[in-house]
């Protein structure tokens, strides 16, 4: 299917390999018969709104819709698990079914990574792609619902992969609690995390100790290390995330 992929490409940090085949992705969107007329426009514009200009200006503004703040985390199973031990076995389980499947991951994400578990899907027929995004369809509609609340364009990716998946979730309710919510990704919300999450290293004495401050989330995991907010906000340089396809088939 290859509108997952497109939406796979998209929904990842913007790169100059990808801007190279914007022809490609535009084409593919405007001949997808899953999407409505009215998502595929909306898709388009958001190609034109990251490749279309600056793309060090689109690597910023993707950063502070994805990478700032728990919230809207890219791996499935922080909304799932949170920090509990039964996420790394939720890891293994999905590494299982992509290595059973005959792909194996080629960058250094997580399985869980959203645009990663998208592109798996694209190379898996129609019928078991749509039940393998209803699995994760009450992610997607609340993942949707927050970036709807921040009135982020890329919204409609989650948007299409809902229509995509025929689930029905109840965005109504999902926007109200979205609207609850006390926003992560704001300069305060994160040195406020960082006061509550400090890491020390080694069991020796204050002055042999080391306080690391923890990224900005545990969204993405090709999220930029960084100092407090306030004083320098993060480069959306160190992306280690920088190809356009993460899977390669094995013959």
């Amino acid at each position: 299917m290859k509108s997952l992929k497109v939406i796979s490409c998209l929904m990842d940090y913007p790169n100059a390999e990808v801007q190279k085949h914007i022809d490609e992705l535009c084409a593919v969107v405007t001949s997808s018969n899953e999407l409505s007329y009215a998502l595929k426009d909306r898709l388009l514009e958001l190609i034109d709104s990251i490749y279309g200009g600056d793309l060090l200006d689109a690597q910023e503004t993707y950063t502070h819709v994805f990478d700032y703040g728990r919230a809207m985390s890219l791996l499935l199973f922080e909304h799932v698990h949170g920090e509990s031990r039964d996420r790394g076995q939720a890891m293994v389980d999905l590494m299982a079914l992509y290595e059973g499947n005959e792909f194996a991951i080629n960058v250094r994400e997580l399985p869980d990574y959203i645009p990663l578990y998208l592109e798996y899907l694209s190379h898996r027929p129609a019928a078991e792609a749509k039940d393998g995004l209803a699995d994760i369809a009450h992610i997607l509609g609340l993942l949707c619902a927050r970036l709807k609340e921040r009135k982020s364009d890329y919204a409609v990716l989650f948007e299409s992969l809902l229509m995509i998946s025929g689930e029905t979730v109840e965005m109504e309710k999902l926007l109200e609690l979205a609207a609850k919510e006390e926003p992560d990704n704001t300069p305060e919300a994160l040195d406020k995390i960082w006061e509550e999450e400090q890491v020390t290293f080694g069991a020796g004495d204050a002055h042999d100790s080391c306080d690391v401050k923890p990224g900005f989330s545990s969204g993405s995991p090709s999220s930029s290390p960084s100092s407090s907010p306030s004083s320098a906000p993060p480069q959306s340089e160190p992306h280690v995330q920088n190809t356009p396809l993460h899977w390669v088939q094995n013959s």
